[in-house]
């Protein structure tokens, strides 16, 4: 899944809690689910974050 897919369902996610369109059951799978989606997004930008130093230093 790409950085912006899981981040969309993230916003959707948060805009239904929100709008307490989950009952009790849904709420506790949707924030299972956020987590999953949250350290996704954590871990790719981790990776980014090393790539482009890497990128950075190579050219200096």
């Amino acid at each position: 899944m790409k950085y912006e897919e899981a981040l969309q369902q993230l916003e959707t996610i948060v805009r239904k809690m929100e709008g307490g369109e989950y009952d009790v059951d849904e709420l506790t799978e949707q924030l299972k689910q956020a987590q999953k989606l949250i350290k996704l997004c954590r871990d790719k930008l981790t990776k980014t974050d090393a790539e482009i130093k890497k990128i950075l230093e190579k050219a200096e």
